[in-house]
């Protein structure tokens, strides 16, 4: 049994990870963080073998360091935090070795349509990305906007693709990529219906996270492809 505590268990992606682990056989539900809940991310530390963190940009880095200097996994759902700091956070000599996995978006879709609009615009001659959020998502442009720009960047070689952020009550997480060449046009778009889409990614990460050959990571697609 991998032994799961949740950083932001009180908050609605939280609550549904927390379900997710609970209903998962390989998985065991050991703590549950938030401040919500008068539970501190140092009080479940000690039971944990992998934390899964959805809170605020402004404390997932600091609880990925934590769970680093603990030798406890970390999983972070969490966008909007300069991950440089954790490229040479290590666990203290003594401690078994902990891996840090950053995915801003865990639907295994999403990480599709990142995947095809890379390929994309090896071939188009412009693009730009549009996403979709509910208004109480915190960072603008989103994670997943940011590394789809980045990836097409990579892989085109053009400059990254603007992207245009929209904020509105009754969206959950919607993205899509739209290629522009001469006479046509190539639109990729993924949406996100329910949050228990992102659930199978997370357990995936979950399972997995302790695999990666080095650390930190960011996109799900390492675990995928």
């Amino acid at each position: 049994m991998i032994k799961v505590a949740v950083a932001g268990a009180a908050g609605r992606m939280g609550a549904s990870v927390c379900a997710a682990v609970e209903g998962a056989r390989d998985m065991e539900l050991v703590g549950r963080a938030d401040p919500r809940l008068d539970a501190a991310l140092a009080d479940v530390l000690a039971d944990a073998e992998v934390v899964v963190d959805f809170t605020r940009p402004d404390t997932a880095l600091e609880n990925a360091l934590a769970c680093v200097q603990a030798g406890v996994h970390a999983v972070i759902g969490t966008t909007g935090f300069d991950v440089e700091p954790l490229r040479s956070a290590r666990a203290p000599e003594g401690l078994p070795r902990a891996n840090v996995l950053i995915a801003p978006n865990f639907a295994i879709g999403a990480v599709l349509m990142m995947r095809f609009a890379a390929q994309a615009a090896e071939h188009m001659a412009k693009a730009e990305i549009v996403e979709l959020h509910h208004d109480q998502k915190l960072d603008a442009p989103s994670g997943t906007a940011k590394l789809t720009a980045e990836l097409m960047a990579a892989a085109s070689g053009k400059e990254e693709p603007p992207i245009h952020s929209v904020r509105l009550p009754g969206l959950v997480a919607h993205q899509e990529v739209i290629l522009g060449d001469v006479g046509q046009t190539l639109t990729i778009r993924h949406d996100t219906i329910g949050r228990e889409s992102f659930m199978p990614g997370v357990l995936l990460a979950v399972r997995r996270v302790g695999e990666l050959p080095e650390s930190p990571v960011v996109g799900l697609d390492s675990l995928l492809f």
